[in-house]
């Protein structure tokens, strides 16, 4: 980690959403803010310059669903580790669930995670908790929202256990309107999947194990938009989407204006349920992989917009957790540092996404459902960037990872595009020149 004191970025592409720009140019850094932009802005010798010809310029990335396990389950991942994984994937900032223990349902844990991120790493990428939306997840007792806004949460969600009391959710929505925040569902009719351990259908009756259906997860959207019609001001977000019929209930729900958002993960945009049948314990996750045409859908919501973020749900687990058998194994996979490659392998390369709609998906659009500040890429305003390259070919080696855990499905694949550096809070951070 270094300080981000006198770099020139030369002839870097910028991909700036908010402002609009797509354009080749050069941009000067002096102690972290940025100095000049333009065609060539003068620097004297004293400017380190990294030649970006062909790479892009983005505002920095944010992945709004990050397992840090962190307080309590640190020999899984620490917020440090989990920040560097974060660091190495090109993300300047990270949302950490709550399912922890003690769980994010406290002000004072809440004031815990902040702190230690401002800590670790630098402080170069930002931690903002999300606090959990029932207190110790229980979905029975709302948490202290207004307490919990105020020590830094930027969002309630209960994850990892969907909020199955409609009256419940009822109240969570209602009051979460009085904050600005989002409410984030895990989507899943718990009472459909029971003991089920991958996607109900052919493969899954083909192995013989336990399935999880996908209109468990459609009716638990479906009830949530319902509710969401008594409470418009509420802000109603779903987590790692993975199914057709989930997805044409929020195309729909948007159609008729309502405050809906959702986001995919790059394994549900990527792998079918076949990959399953090898047993590998590191394809189970929950949401649980779905169909080719879960699949084909993900990706069409993504171009179309249905699909507004794309976030990893990392979710890491020691080798040993995952050393069982499948129907015994956690689920979860980590995902911070293969998000970018798998993005622009499966959307950009294969004319889903471009690459300005890419950087949206990464940064402006997770920023704005969570009412944190926009990132202003402009002369006199502190650098918050991701540097990547597209066209970078690498294969995925979970050893290199930063990350305490290594359950990746992604093991041996060649990707296409990876993160080079990023900038943020005058720090900066260069893996690759």
């Amino acid at each position: 980690m270094t300080e981000a004191n006198n770099v020139h970025l030369k002839g870097g592409r910028l991909i700036d959403p908010v402002s609009g720009r797509d354009e080749s140019l050069d941009i000067l850094i002096r102690d972290g803010i940025i100095e000049k932009i333009g065609a060539r802005p003068s620097a004297d010798s004293s400017y380190e310059i990294i030649d970006l010809k062909g790479k892009i310029i983005a505002p920095g990335f944010i992945d709004m669903h990050v397992h840090l396990r962190e307080p309590g389950f640190e020999h899984k991942e620490t917020i440090e580790s989990g920040c560097l994984s974060a660091a190495f994937g090109g993300m300047t900032a990270v949302c950490c669930m709550p399912n922890t223990s003690p769980v994010i349902d406290d002000e004072s844990v809440v004031r815990y995670i902040h702190e230690k991120g401002k800590k670790v790493c630098g402080g170069i990428v930002d931690v903002y908790p999300i606090a959990a939306a029932t207190k110790g997840r229980l979905g029975e007792e709302l948490s202290p929202m207004a307490e919990l806004v105020e020590a830094g949460a930027v969002g309630f969600t209960d994850d990892g256990s969907p909020i199955a009391s409609a009256e419940i959710m009822r109240r969570v929505l209602e009051y979460s309107s009085m904050y600005g925040v989002p409410i984030i569902q895990h989507a899943e009719e718990h009472s459909m999947t029971k003991g089920g351990a991958m996607n109900e259908g052919k493969v899954a009756t083909r192995l013989g194990v336990p399935g999880i259906p996908s209109i468990a997860e459609e009716i638990m959207v479906q009830r949530d938009i319902q509710l969401l019609t008594y409470f418009p001001a509420a802000r109603y977000h779903v987590a790692h989407i993975s199914t057709r019929g989930a997805l044409e209930n929020v195309r729909r729900a948007k159609k008729a204006k309502l405050n809906v958002t959702c986001e995919v993960t790059p394994h549900h945009f990527t792998l079918t349920d076949e990959v399953v049948s090898g047993f590998d314990t590191n394809t189970k996750m929950n949401p649980p992989l779905r169909t080719a045409d879960d699949v084909e859908a993900m990706k069409l919501g993504l171009k179309d917009g249905t699909i507004d973020v794309i976030a990893t749900d990392h979710a890491p687990h020691t080798i040993d957790e995952k050393d069982v058998e499948y129907t015994e194994a956690p689920f979860g996979i980590v995902g911070l540092e293969t998000a970018l490659g798998l993005a622009i392998s499966e959307l950009v390369i294969k004319n889903y996404l471009s690459l300005y709609q890419l950087v949206e998906k990464f940064s402006t659009n997770p920023r704005r459902i969570l009412s944190l500040p926009s990132i202003f890429i402009q002369e006199g305003e502190k650098a918050n960037l991701t540097l990547f390259d597209p066209s970078a070919e690498w294969v995925v080696d979970r050893q290199t990872f930063k990350s305490k855990s290594k359950n990746t499905p992604f093991q041996g694949r060649r990707l296409q595009g990876k993160a080079l550096g990023i900038f943020n809070n005058k720090k900066s951070l260069f893996f690759a020149r």
